[in-house]
């Protein structure tokens, strides 16, 4: 029945995208189109470029150069649109160009070793260059991703870029933070769509294929304008593979290996264009073994199985584009917990539900690619639409989004079809955007988006959190204005969220604890409440305006004011129980006040020929921030609820402030040095009064982190070999000492150093065609024993460890990947 119900919703969702499209074209017949030619050259010598890259992001269109120079674009839309043209070793050229007036562009490309003129459409009413916006933002495309092949997962790809950290439990479970901000704080879009899958979890990643991922937006800093509450931290925008050129079918077969944990990750991909109807598909698998390190050895049940696709079809046409995408993800991640053999340290496993002996897991099982008893089974079923409709003098921007997660984490030895956590949560989520110039330059953006969520806790024996219904809704306008150097840009925000927590009962009397549904709960033998009712409606305005400053094509200055806006989790209100993955009994506090905070941010960046440096600062309050903190016994030990550590929910004032540094230095053309810093802190400012030592710092602020990475490429390469690179890194990560040590919530962090190396080159045939692209990336190649200040399982051992040694888990050692992508390309042949 249930299947039924989301197999219907799924359908309506379709239908009521399908309708809007249609009548979208219908009505937009009569939309005046035009094309777009031209010739794309290098600037120094006049010569014509092969192969350059032109692009319409808003429009989602683009094309390459062909062996003429020659581009061209067929049936636009009247208007203004940013067109971007990009080549390896080139800088970017940007110009908005209103194809009511321009019919030919021809380009000249400015030989360049620096990359600059990077655009972005996260959070902005239209394509916009970074550096003319005022928000603190990065992105990374499908080069620095392709390259970024010893990654685990999504996040991890980004995990290492300034201002960006992770709290990982093993290698396939990343949740990002931003300036020190995770959890619901940060929102995680898939093509501008929110992912929902239980963020209040420790152990609950991003169910995202890293294999469908070509590019990376970050917005770092409140972005509740845009996206309401949960983005008071930033966003995470990944971004699947854009349409390819009209007339092409093409794709690629890709495959990597990883020799710390045996990691296999193969991947498909086909996607084509003919005459506007556009679609593609990604079929992914995934599997590794328990990771190693020198110190741990294997590491018991941090292995996993994943399985991944997604099918998209849509339209590029004169009246807009929609692009209807469906996707699945389907993780099998084993749950670690620590528990070691007192005497010899190897792990041990749990074999029965009394767990009053534990054997030591055989060195077979270690070296097992096979998942064990105890287990997570995560399961994210997607649909979405995204469409972008012309609409008398602007544009109509409708994004629709049903998604449905199913998480179920499997605690009981003797009975492995037994789950003990069992949530599934259902969201349909929504989002209007009209773009309009208001006159005399204004670019005017109004909406409203949100979302409708309805979480049920299924057939389980573990109740963290209850069942409950929750909708969002935010009507929001943004305006921005250039006067000839400068960019001003701001808007306001009103957001809603009401909560409608379902009061639930346990029985007791069985083997294990169940829901209890029948009548009159009070009087029944053996129940006992497990969550009241809950009702909650939070409101709150935000807001935001800035400035960016060219001084010049070399100096710029932003500066950019914010008030962000968070209701409180259902976890953070009503949390009563364990979840069994992270090894926590959590208790919420349904009086909370939502979260509200006001961030400063100011940049300065210089880009000169050879050289380019920036300097970003941040700081951040924040009323009412709410964050995890340990109960402890009179004795000082942790207080076990159904054998879990048990963490509490607190609210107090809070400051986070840093900044990130970079210089990138290319003293040759083919040499690159660059070097960045990223420093956050994290305050405990208490509710009144002096805060202790122990208390004066906020859990989970990564400590500071420099990256400096000698890169060489040679993009005509050598023979059969282009695009060659070789890189070598150096990581350094301070001690974290400014820790939440109350109650013994968080430890010290001692430092560490780590190096990074990796090759890479484009295997081509007579002609110049790619065969083949290899990637050889190697991570920790000095095997050394650290543990991160943002891993969870530093925290996962035995109650009791032995002098002298360093309890915890720690991080995975060296690791070598060789990744292979093999594209093909099966356009239809012109007619001679």
């Amino acid at each position: 029945m249930k299947f039924k119900i989301r197999i219907l919703s799924l359908l309506s969702l379709l239908v009521l995208c399908t309708a809007i499209t249609a009548i979208a074209a219908v009505k937009n017949t009569d939309v005046p189109v035009g094309n777009l030619i031209g010739t794309v050259t290098d600037k120094t010598n006049g010569q014509t470029i092969i192969g350059a890259t032109v692009n319409i992001p808003d429009l989602r269109r683009g094309t390459i150069t062909d062996a003429n120079g020659h581009y061209k674009l067929e049936n636009l839309p009247k208007g203004v649109y940013l067109v971007q043209v990009t080549y390896l070793g080139y800088a970017a050229f940007n110009q908005k160009v209103d194809f009511t007036k321009t019919t030919t562009l021809d380009i000249q490309l400015q030989p360049s070793s620096l990359e600059a003129g990077e655009v972005v459409i996260t959070g902005v009413s239209k394509a916009t260059e970074i550096k003319r916006d005022p928000v603190p933002m990065v992105a990374v495309g499908k080069t620095f991703i392709d390259q970024r092949s010893a990654a685990g997962n999504v996040i991890d790809m980004i995990a290492n870029i300034p201002g960006v950290s992770a709290v990982t439990t093993g290698p396939n479970v990343s949740k990002p933070f931003i300036h020190g901000l995770g959890y619901n704080r940060v929102v995680t879009l898939e093509d501008g769509i929110r992912q929902e899958g239980q963020q209040w979890g420790d152990e609950h990643g991003v169910e995202v294929d890293q294999n469908s991922i070509d590019r990376v937006e970050v917005i770092k800093g409140p972005a509740s304008l845009s996206y309401g509450s949960d983005a008071i931290g930033g966003v995470v925008n990944l971004i699947t593979p854009p349409p390819v050129a009209d007339g092409k079918i093409l794709g690629s077969v890709q495959g990597t290996y990883g020799t710390n944990n045996g990691l296999m990750n193969g991947s498909f991909r086909l996607y084509g264009n003919q005459n506007g109807l556009v679609w593609g598909t990604i079929l992914s698998a995934k599997e590794a073994k328990d990771y190693q390190n020198q110190h741990d050895g294997r590491v018991y049940a941090t292995n996993f199985k994943e399985k991944d696709a997604r099918f998209m079809i849509g339209l590029n046409k004169s009246w807009g584009t929609s692009f209807f995408n469906a996707s699945l993800f389907d993780d099998q991640q084993a749950i670690p917990d620590g528990s070691r053999d007192s005497l010899t340290r190897k792990f041990t496993k749990q074999v029965t539900e009394d767990d009053l002996f534990r054997p030591i897991v055989s060195p077979s099982e270690l070296n097992s690619y096979n998942i064990p008893v105890l287990h997570q089974h995560v399961q994210l079923y997607r649909i979405y639409n995204n469409s972008n409709f012309n609409l008398g003098s602007g544009n109509l921007i409708v994004n629709l989004g049903y998604q449905f997660s199913h998480r179920r984490e499997f605690t009981h030895p003797e009975d492995p079809d037994v789950a003990g956590l069992n949530l599934h949560l259902s969201t349909y989520t929504y989002d209007f955007k009209y773009n309009f110039d208001l006159g005399m330059g204004y670019e005017t953006t109004v909406g409203v988006n949100g979302q409708y969520q309805n979480n049920t806790i299924g057939d389980a024996t573990d109740f963290p959190i209850p069942a409950y219904h929750q909708f969002d809704i935010g009507p929001f306008l943004i305006m921005k204005k250039t006067f000839g150097k400068l960019d001003l840009s701001g808007g306001a925000r009103f957001d809603t969220r009401s909560f409608h927590g379902q009061a639930a009962y346990i029985d007791t009397a069985g083997k294990y604890q169940q829901l209890y549904t029948g009548s009159n709960p009070e009087s029944a033998p053996n129940v006992v409440s497990q969550f009241p009712a809950l009702n909650k409606t939070f409101s709150g305005f935000n807001g935001s305006f800035g400035g960016a400053y060219n001084f010049s094509d070399h100096f710029l200055l932003k500066a950019n004011i914010a008030r962000g806006f968070r209701a409180p989790s259902i976890a953070e209100l009503s949390a009563n129980g364990p979840d069994p993955g992270s090894q926590i009994y959590h208790v919420g506090n349904p009086d909370f006040k939502p979260e509200f905070s006001t961030q400063e941010d100011i940049g300065a960046f210089l880009t000169l020929p050879n050289v380019s440096f920036s300097v970003e600062l941040f700081n951040n309050n924040i009323q009412n921030y709410i964050f995890q903190e340990q109960e402890l016994n009179a004795d000082g030990s942790p207080v076990l609820t159904q054998g879990y550590n048990t963490f509490t929910y607190v609210q107090s004032k809070a400051r986070i402030n840093g900044g990130e540094f970079s210089l990138d230095i290319h003293p040759l053309k083919w040499l690159h040095f660059e070097n960045s810093l990223a420093l956050t802190y994290g305050q405990n400012l208490g509710t009144g009064g002096k805060v202790p030592d122990s208390l004066k710092y906020l859990p989970f602020i990564p400590p500071l982190h420099t990256h400096s990475e000698l890169k060489a490429n040679f993009s005509k390469g050598f023979s059969n070999f282009r695009n060659v690179y070789a890189f070598f890194g150096f990581d350094h990560f301070s001690a974290q000492n400014r820790f939440f040590a109350a109650y013994g919530t968080e430890t010290y962090t001692a430092g560490y150093n780590l190096l990074s190396g990796g090759i890479g080159t484009d295997l081509v045939d007579g002609g110049g065609k790619t065969i083949a692209k290899l990637f050889i990336e190697g991570t920790n190649l000095g095997n050394v024993n650290y543990q991160s200040n943002m891993s969870r399982l530093k925290y996962f051992d035995n109650a009791t460890v032995p002098a002298g040694v360093q309890p915890g888990i720690f991080n995975m050692g060296r690791n070598i990947s060789f990744k292979v992508v093999v594209p093909f390309d099966l356009s239809p042949h012109p007619k001679s």
